[in-house]
């Protein structure tokens, strides 16, 4: 007779989560109008928002409240569970960027973030992460959301623009230096930076 022994999976034996995906302002910059960028891997707030709040708490002070604006999410709770504590969560449609999340921590300060859309192609989303965390930019989060759109419609031009003049010329290319990518090859943490390098603690703007 065989007796088949199953063991519960142990820390070690269950996936790591993936890394966040977040840029910040350097530290000691000027509060802007915004004070970095987050993507998130899906629309699902109560999903995405723990491993936010697991970063933010050890940088700017435990996290207390967040807003949205419910454009771009499907649903929004009033209260999401996160490590050793709850976040409340309001919704503005009228008064909120819909690219934009406000995150409030009790007596610390104020922070707001791009959200980029899940869906972005990583090169438009590396070029946004660096831009929201330029301190030097006074762009709103729907602002850097077109200029991604512009930059991305100009770059594809610029390629299908070449390709039309090497095929006029039996493919050599025309003469000159060759089109420069808009969009500068910034990446994601997955991509090439470390996450630390993408979570510096800055000043809090007042609440």
């Amino acid at each position: 007779m065989t007796a088949t022994v199953s063991y519960a999976p142990t820390l070690e034996d269950r996936p790591s989560p993936p890394p966040l995906r977040m840029s910040l302002a350097p530290s000691g910059s000027a509060p802007a109008l915004l004070d970095g960028a987050w993507w998130p891997r899906s629309r699902d707030l109560g999903a995405e928002l723990p491993s936010l709040t697991a970063v933010l708490d050890s940088l700017w002070g435990r996290v207390t409240r967040v807003t949205v604006n419910p454009a771009h999410w499907p649903t929004v709770p009033r209260k999401v569970p996160v490590a050793g504590h709850v976040v409340k969560v309001g919704s503005f449609m009228a008064q909120q960027d819909p690219h934009q999340m406000l995150l409030l921590s009790y007596r610390v300060g104020r922070w707001d973030l791009l959200v980029i859309p899940p869906q972005t192609n990583p090169v438009a989303a590396a070029w946004l992460l660096a831009a929201a965390s330029d301190p030097l930019r006074t762009s709103t989060a729907s602002e850097l959301m077109a200029e991604a759109a512009r930059l991305g419609t100009v770059t594809e031009t610029d390629r299908t623009d070449a390709e039309a003049v090497r095929g006029s010329e039996g493919g050599h290319e025309a003469a000159g230096p060759p089109s420069t990518p808009r969009i500068p090859a910034v990446v994601a943490p997955e991509l090439g930076i470390p996450a630390v390098a993408l979570a510096t603690p800055h000043p809090a703007k007042e609440v």
